[in-house]
């Protein structure tokens, strides 16, 4: 699903950004740009966000805009003295001298100047953190908005499917009159055409027609249709994670309506069938937006 969080601290004088945008995935797929001063809250910061966010594409941005942050570094003091302490002894072990750049040359060594500030105090953390719950629950509330667009629509279109599945029950009638004169009008094709008009068992052949119809019989997939309709409905109506649920449900009611189409043998009846298959896609579509 998909959602956006902007929020801003300002630590010590400085503007911290943190951004947040997600996009749908059945996965938690979580993706950072955090500067180098924040790194070591990586872990803590991915956790928070799989506690609030779930699952989905999620980009997560901290930035500043101070550039006091670009200008500022380090001199790792201790590891500076160790290379002047081994440069000098080095020098008096080969009787040269020690130059009079050393100092530039020993902030040149690996580790010993670094870029950036340093990692921040807890008071400072303390204010990015608010921060970046502000954001995550402004990106929650912004999914949640959407998410109840989404389930007033699938609402509709589930109250659609029921409404066109009442529509059938008056074709119903029609539909077995049908299908008994078609029956009819083929046992009085072949009697005209055959010879063997003496082996011909009429009562055979109606409990054979009988039993058709009786498999060509749409109460139960009537019923079933309409009870995972209200299912979904009911599943709707729950504060919790439902996406996986409500995906199974509407499998479900694609299976009912499917054999219903398949049962049918009737062309209006699989006009509304074409109907109701089209809502159900669409239901389908906003089923994988949902967590």
């Amino acid at each position: 699903m998909t959602g956006f969080g902007k929020t801003t601290a300002n630590p010590g004088g400085r503007t911290v950004n943190i951004e947040i945008r997600t996009l749908n995935s059945k996965q938690l797929d979580v993706n950072t740009r955090i500067p180098s001063q924040y790194r070591d809250k990586e872990a803590e910061i991915r956790s928070e966000i799989s506690r609030v966010l779930e699952r989905g594409k999620i980009d997560f941005m901290i930035t500043t805009d101070s550039d006091s942050d670009n200008n500022d570094f380090t001199i790792n003091i201790p590891l500076a003295r160790r290379y002047y302490d081994g440069i000098m002894l080095l020098a008096t072990e080969l009787g040269e001298p020690a130059g009079n750049d050393l100092i530039s040359s020993i902030l040149k060594m690996p580790e010993v100047l670094k870029a950036g500030r340093e990692a921040p105090d807890e008071s400072e953390w303390l204010l990015v953190k608010t921060a970046i719950n502000d954001a995550l629950a402004l990106t929650d509330a912004f999914r949640r908005s959407e998410g109840e667009l989404l389930g007033r629509d699938m609402k509709a279109r589930i109250e659609l499917i029921l409404r066109l599945l009442r529509d059938v029950e008056p074709l119903e009638g029609a539909r077995i009159t049908n299908l008994r004169e078609r029956f009819q009008r083929n046992q009085d094709e072949f009697l005209e055409k055959t010879t063997k008009v003496d082996k011909f068992d009429e009562n055979r052949f109606e409990q054979e027609i009988f039993w058709y119809l009786e498999k060509l019989d749409i109460t139960e997939e009537k019923l079933r249709l309409r009870k995972h309709c209200d299912y979904f409905l009911n599943t709707l109506q729950i504060n919790e994670s439902s996406g996986r649920k409500l995906a199974f449900i509407t499998q479900e009611i694609g299976r009912e309506i499917n054999t219903l189409g398949s049962k049918a043998y009737d062309a209006t009846i699989q006009m509304i069938v074409v109907q109701m298959k089209d809502e159900l896609e669409k239901i389908k579509e906003q089923v994988s937006n949902i967590l």
